[in-house]
């Protein structure tokens, strides 16, 4: 039980030194430490989200790549280039 109390004392001390040396910071940095003080919970979101997104871009990119392959549009995109090209 002493060792509990013992890191408990020890945490204390830390949390007063971290809220001492805040005190001491520029009014810029404390300003910035607000607005970023809430950001921890949700903070791997961006990542996930830029993750899906990917996911969807491949399976987009290759939907395009099946439907390009097709005789059909081949010739379609062949004709319309090269009636762009001959104006």
């Amino acid at each position: 039980m002493q060792q509990v109390s013992v890191a408990r004392a020890a945490w204390v001390r830390g949390r007063r030194r971290v809220a001492a040396a805040a005190g001491r910071l520029p009014a810029g940095l404390r300003r910035a430490r607000g607005r970023f003080a809430g950001t921890t919970r949700d903070a791997g979101l961006a990542t996930a989200e830029y993750a899906v997104v990917m996911i969807a871009a491949v399976g987009f990119a290759g939907l395009l790549v099946v439907i390009l392959r097709s005789a059909e549009i081949r010739e379609t995109l062949t004709n319309l280039v090269r009636d762009a090209l001959a104006v």
